[in-house]
């Protein structure tokens, strides 16, 4: 457990050190959107792209790790979502709630942290992950809080959907990169070489940004956010651990890598949804703030403990 600890310090220590720049405003929030835009953007497509095309289709499409995940991260989704109408809250907000009890950072914390920690075989079924929250997920609430609105799923909303979806540098990234991979064309040195170095980039620049873009977050509805941060940090890798481990028959490494995506803390991108649709940004805003700082104690013990399944 020490050990685990230990290696994830140097990942939380650079989202310490943004968290400073953007708190004194030595990192203005205008410089963390343009970093954050060029991670996003450049280097992050960059790794993503170079890990996909050293992959196999078959070695990231697993039916039944897909089915653990869905399974798992549905069940967290319906309870949040529950609770939410329980307190007489409104589609949207369920919606934006239930978003932050089970999308996690996968794309700026847990690729790079992941991979480095669990290993290289970790980047297939860490980018499952991401493109099942993105394709799925994403999708999902656009079509909860739109419809919810216009007061039907139109096809306007499935286009507003599809074109997310294409315009997205991730699932472009990992889906040029898998194309690549399958029609089995080595990528020159070069390339190769240009790849590494702009991906290189992304796991300080993404934990820096991480960090930064937190000084601007506020504690707002702090019980609020304290059970968002419940159900993202403990429930939702306890059920998809019920489902990887003894609903689904997963192999042990590749369910204790989604169990340890599970436990990461509420991504940015949900924050970013709530803004534009004008849906309890504050509360989202506190729910990744308090995910975050607890994430540091949390994520080591889960990742202590697939390390030793």
């Amino acid at each position: 457990m020490l050990a685990i600890f230990l290696k994830t310090i140097p990942f939380f220590a650079l989202i310490g050190v943004g968290y400073w720049a953007g708190r004194t405003r030595f990192f203005t929030q205008e410089a963390t959107a343009y970093l954050t835009k060029f991670v996003f953007y450049f280097a992050l497509s960059a790794m993503l792209f170079r890990f996909s095309a050293n992959l196999s289709l078959a070695e990231v499409l697993d039916w039944t790790l897909v089915g653990a995940y869905l399974w798992g991260t549905a069940v967290v989704y319906g309870i949040a979502t529950a609770v939410a109408f329980l307190r007489r809250l409104d589609v949207s907000t369920a919606a934006i709630e239930a978003q932050c009890a089970v999308i996690g950072n996968t794309g700026f914390l847990g690729v790079p942290m992941l991979v480095l920690l669990l290993g290289e075989r970790a980047i297939g079924p860490v980018m499952l992950v991401l493109a099942v929250d993105l394709i799925v997920f994403s999708s999902l609430i656009v079509i909860l809080i739109t419809g919810s609105r216009d007061g039907r799923v139109s096809f306007r909303v499935l286009k507003t959907v599809g074109l997310g979806l294409l315009q997205n540098p991730m699932i472009v990234a990992m889906s040029a990169g898998l194309l690549w991979s399958a029609l089995e064309i080595p990528i020159p040195a070069p390339l190769n070489e240009f790849l590494a170095i702009l991906g290189g980039a992304a796991t300080p620049g993404a934990l820096f940004a991480i960090g930064a873009s937190l000084a601007s977050k506020s504690a707002e509805r702090v019980q609020v956010a304290a059970w968002l941060s419940f159900c993202k940090l403990f429930l939702h890798p306890l059920f998809v651990a019920i489902a990887a481990l003894w609903l689904f028959p997963v192999d042990t490494y590749s369910a204790g890598v989604i169990i340890s995506a599970a436990a990461l803390p509420v991504a940015g991108n949900v924050y970013i949804l709530a803004q534009h649709y004008g849906v309890a940004p504050h509360r989202v805003s506190a729910a990744i703030l308090f995910s975050t700082l607890l994430s540091v104690v949390t994520v080591s013990v889960v990742i202590a403990w697939v390390s030793g399944l």
